[in-house]
């Protein structure tokens, strides 16, 4: 269903005391349930003799299996099922350096979606380390019991050299959601924008406001995709990013560096605001709003300009006054207004993808892949200005996602088995109902209790 237009503006109280909510009934429901995951098993435990089978001694039948081939780990374990989401809590959501015990319900968050939506087992893994190298090598070291990594929350320019170094030296998949998952989400909506507006976005000019993870990786996505280098325009909070600005180094920040040297070939200087003079589309991943963009700068945009102001709790614009200003295709990270680019859209399906192929890597070309998929889904089923992107209650989206990924996946020569596409669609699918329909059992049967009241929990 395509959510209604409206001119309705809530006020800047409303809209604040809406984001606040959820932090208020937070606390009170995490205390509730004493965290939000659990192992619980996922065999026939007919009585105790079972566990003869499936412990001593009968295991040790497999366990000679898998020490003449390693391989089948991902046959005789749920090896096969298992992410490792890896922190070192230095930059988790907007809070920056609070340290891993308190990283760990950000962790168990990210493992509650990855079954809901995936039907993949996720653990936190939050570390007492800061170390780049020896991340990547605990990460290395967890390799045996894991068929794929997440790294999650940790601070640029570190977690692109860790991303880089763990891909390279293992052979399960490794993925940095705040990099690769923001920028599949992003070149989704962008893609369908700029299908809206009649733009061919290869040919666009497109600002990323912004040079953290998010809008970097966004960056490389975008280039990987076809849209010319030199057609993307960095900025951060100096304003324009360009060849020869001498507080962007190769040894301080290699990456933004290189980035760097790819784009703006106009050769374009000045403040935030020049940034936007001119361009198709404006790519935010910054500091909260609401006055981070301006109106006036959104002026000088080209016709039917894109705005994603993706910052939360409060986007770098409301979308209102985006609207206001002239934008015509206007998306933020908030489920209250149209078209919000979430990752949630991304990691769910995409390792239940790899993960089914028993994939060696992730690359760009698999986050292209499930953007495009994304991108098809919403057109198929209807979009419209205020609706471009699929949303998390769609389930369907995430087992065509997976598939799109594990063909990818078999494309490039990184996937251990290789599937037909019905297979891969039917193994998702299935998958992921069974992980929706058993909390929706275990709720049913009080096993998962009902929470408290809002009064209750904010005595």
């Amino acid at each position: 269903m395509v959510p209604e237009k409206t001119d309705f503006k809530p006020t800047v109280e409303e809209l604040l005391a809406k984001a606040k909510k959820p932090a208020q009934l937070s606390s009170p429901m995490h205390r509730f349930y004493e965290g939000k995951m659990q192992v619980i098993p996922k065999c026939a435990v007919r009585n105790v003799d079972d566990f003869a089978i499936w412990y001593t001694p009968g295991v040790a039948a497999p366990c000679r299996e898998i020490q003449a081939d390693p391989d089948k780990s991902f046959e005789l374990t749920n090896r096969w099922n298992y992410v490792a989401i890896v922190t070192d809590g230095t930059r988790v959501l907007g809070l920056g350096d609070i340290g891993p015990e308190a990283a760990l319900p950000v962790m168990e968050g990210k493992a509650l979606l990855f079954k809901y939506l995936g039907g993949v087992d996720a653990f936190p893994i939050c570390l007492r380390t800061k170390d780049p190298d020896e991340i990547v090598r605990i990460c290395k070291a967890l390799e045996p019991s894991f068929g794929g990594i997440n790294l999650e929350d940790i601070e640029k320019p570190k977690c692109f050299h860790i991303l880089e170094k763990a891909r390279e030296q293992m052979q399960v998949p490794v993925w940095h959601d705040d990099q690769q998952g923001t920028a599949t989400v992003i070149l989704a909506g962008l893609i369908n924008a700029f299908k809206i507006v009649g733009k061919k976005p290869k040919e666009s000019i497109i600002t990323l406001v912004g040079s953290g993870a998010a809008n970097i990786r966004t960056a490389y996505v975008l280039m990987k995709w076809g849209v010319k280098p030199g057609n993307i325009i960095l900025a951060d909070s100096k304003g324009v990013i360009y060849k020869g600005r001498a507080d962007i180094t190769q040894e301080e920040d290699p990456w933004k560096y290189d980035v760097t040297q790819k784009t703006n070939d106009e050769g374009r200087t000045g403040d935030l605001a020049a940034a936007f003079k001119g361009v198709d589309a404006v790519v935010a991943a910054s500091k909260p709003g609401p006055n981070t963009i301006k109106k006036e700068w959104i002026k000088t945009m080209a016709n039917d300009a894109i705005i994603f102001a993706c910052a939360n709790p409060i986007p770098e614009i409301w979308p209102w006054d985006a609207e206001d200003a002239g934008a015509r295709i206007v998306a933020t990270g908030r489920s209250d207004f149209p078209n919000q680019v979430n990752n949630s859209l991304g990691f769910p399906g995409i390792f239940r993808g790899v993960l089914d192929v028993k994939a060696k890597t992730i690359t760009d070309d698999m986050c292209i892949a499930a953007a495009q998929e994304l991108a098809g889904y919403a057109e198929e089923r209807g979009m419209s200005e205020k609706d471009i992107l699929p949303r998390m209650d769609e389930w369907e989206v995430f087992p065509r996602e997976a598939v799109a990924c594990a063909l990818k996946s078999i494309e490039q020569g990184v996937a251990r088995v290789k599937p037909s596409r019905q297979e891969l669609y039917e193994r998702a699918s299935a998958i992921i109902m069974n992980a929706r329909q058993s909390t929706e059992l275990l709720m049913k049967h009080g096993l998962i209790k009902q929470p408290p009241s809002e009064a209750e929990l904010l005595k």
